[in-house]
């Protein structure tokens, strides 16, 4: 007996052989046993998911002699005769070699013709996007209103090139890509009917590869089974097939966690010299830095791994955090889209591995903003606790030490969550003249007038009579405590201050000036609350122009006769 590939032996036959496809085959079922069966059917989805063979199965259950029934028997003449693809009455059409006007014109005349021996004729037309737009126009009358016996059933991998026209003829079903569990059950089965061992992993890796195809699933099967003889392992498909496998990976990426440049294009170069692709070796180094940022992320589900998670580096996982994971991802990501346009793409490889080794140094814009804003605390004075979100430090401590005035956290050679930032007080001069130092006594003496600053006083003071000086002082106030220049610009040119006792009101010349000064009137509240300590109300407000009531001037009749042939207006002057 000939060899039969996997794919056409495992062929589902039946409605509950369909793998990963329920909601379509249930939804045939019923319409089959309610008796409600459309002319005109649309399977759509990715390719080796199960169209063509629920469209055969559909077309056996219509025509089975014990039907229409949702289970056909299978040992009919006409089951069988679908089976093997040589029924009169079942006539599967390639779209992509029958395109043209005239191929759907010599359909057109066979359905005035009724079915040979069976129930329905039935046209399945695979790839049917393929048709030519004059073709689609030809077949819609004849989908739409064909005789009682004749059913079509379309099936495309490209659903958004199946014109509006036709959809709206038949009834749509999506089929969905296999889940990576099922194709695993489904080759574990395969491999028991032809006396084949295969491991857990292997099969995870098989089904990972197929990406929710059965067929390519089947596909690949039968190549790995090929030439691993009786036993199917992992190691087997990762030699065969130039894979560089975990264990290899984990050597290569715990030399880039060690920081350890040489060692890694050591390992890096005896990959290639072993014959793995560049490529490759792309591929799966992007594998692997997805799964290590899955297993930080705290999921340790096999199926989306594909493989067991104790077998990735522990030191790895403990070198790099979620962000410095993510940005490794990233490199092999845009690696893999620049090596077609390269120079040369070992030296982007080499360049890859090398970022890696210094990826302990990286830091994300968010520990950049975090940084910027405790550095901006420090600045102004403020004692600042490290955010958990800059990772307990700025990093690690500048050569020669810390810089006087500042604790970084990381005392005696020793990292962690840092404490309080301290901040030197800052030091000026009593003398309004800048000290000379003409020699080292001058030095001496001038240095000792220098005196930390007395603090200010922020106690609430008395509101002054005069509301310029007010206007003044409040100015001056939120552009040195609230470090708002802007606001401070807006509330010192506002005029015609009006104080009632409770609030302040104040002209502002125009609506946007208005709508940026009422953005911050809290602040404006807050503030004047600290400087005076009374609580105020602000309001501003545009002055409103006052319209003129003088009479309309009536124009002569030479003047609008003028308007009128010229199409204009009068925009000003006397007339």
């Amino acid at each position: 007996m000939a060899y039969e590939v996997t794919a056409t032996r495992r062929r589902p036959q039946k409605f509950e052989d369909l793998i990963g496809q329920e909601f379509v085959a249930a939804t045939l079922k019923n319409s089959i046993q309610s008796g409600k069966i459309a002319h005109a059917y649309l399977f759509s989805g990715p390719r080796g998911c199960g169209k063509t063979s629920t469209a055969r199965i559909f077309a056996k259950a219509l025509n089975c002699e014990k039907g229409p029934t949702p289970c056909p028997c299978g040992e009919c003449s006409a089951c069988k005769e679908i089976t093997k693809g040589s029924s009169l009455d079942v006539i599967e059409i390639d779209g992509a070699s029958n395109t043209s006007v005239n191929d759907v014109r010599q359909i057109k005349d066979e359905v005035q013709f009724p079915p040979n021996s069976s129930r329905y004729k039935i046209y399945i037309i695979d790839e049917v996007h393929m048709l030519s737009t004059s073709a689609f126009n030809a077949l819609l009358k004849t989908i739409e209103e064909p005789p009682e016996y004749i059913i079509f059933i379309f099936a495309t991998t490209e659903l958004q090139k199946v014109p509006a026209t036709i959809k709206s003829r038949c009834q749509q079903f999506n089929f969905r890509l296999v889940p990576i569990e099922k194709i695993k059950e489904q080759l574990a089965l395969a491999a028991a009917e032809i006396n084949i061992q295969a491991d857990d992993e292997a099969l995870y890796w098989i089904a990972r590869e197929a990406t929710g195809s059965m067929r390519d699933s089947y596909t690949l099967f039968d190549q790995v089974a090929a030439f691993s003889e009786s036993h199917i392992t992992y190691e087997k498909i990762r030699d065969k097939l130039g894979l560089v496998g975990t264990d290899r990976l984990n050597a290569l990426f715990e030399e880039c966690a060690s920081a350890n440049p040489s060692g890694a294009e050591e390992k890096l170069n005896d990959f290639l010299q072993a014959g793995i692709s560049i490529e490759q070796l792309i591929t799966n180094s992007a594998d692997y830095l997805r799964s290590l940022l899955l297993i930080k992320n705290g999921i340790a589900k096999e199926s989306l791994l594909g493989q067991d998670p104790a077998r990735f580096s522990k030191n790895v996982l403990d070198a790099w955090n979620s962000t410095q994971i993510e940005r490794a991802l990233s490199i092999f990501l845009q690696l893999y889209r620049d090596i077609r346009y390269s120079l040369s793409p070992r030296y982007e490889i080499d360049l890859a591995f090398s970022r890696l080794c210094w990826l302990k140094e990286y830091v994300s814009p968010s520990e950049v903003k975090v940084a910027v804003d405790q550095a901006r605390s420090l600045l102004a004075g403020a004692p600042v606790q490290a955010s958990p979100a800059s990772g307990g430090s700025f990093g690690t401590n500048p050569p020669g030490g810390n810089p006087p005035g500042f604790n970084y956290g990381a005392e005696n050679g020793q990292s962690g969550a840092p404490k309080e930032f301290h901040f030197a007080p800052l030091v000026s001069a009593r003398k309004t003249e800048a000290p000379s130092f003409s020699g080292q006594g001058d030095f001496q003496e001038e240095t000792q007038n220098f005196e930390p600053p007395v603090e200010q006083d922020d106690s609430p003071k008395a509101m002054p009579s005069n509301l310029q000086e007010a206007k003044e002082e409040l100015a001056a106030a939120i552009g040195l405590k609230d470090d708002d220049g802007a606001l401070a610009s807006l509330v010192k040119y506002t005029d015609d201050w009006s104080f009632d006792g409770q609030k302040i009101s104040a002209r502002i010349s125009d609506a946007f000036q208005k709508s940026r000064i009422d953005e911050k009137l809290g602040t404006i509240q807050n503030r004047a609350l600290a400087l005076w300590g009374k609580r105020i109300l602000f309001e501003f407000y545009v002055p409103v122009e006052e319209k003129s009531h003088d009479a309309p001037v009536e124009t002569p009749k030479e003047v609008d006769l003028l308007v009128k042939v010229f199409k204009g207006e009068i925009v000003g002057g006397k007339v």
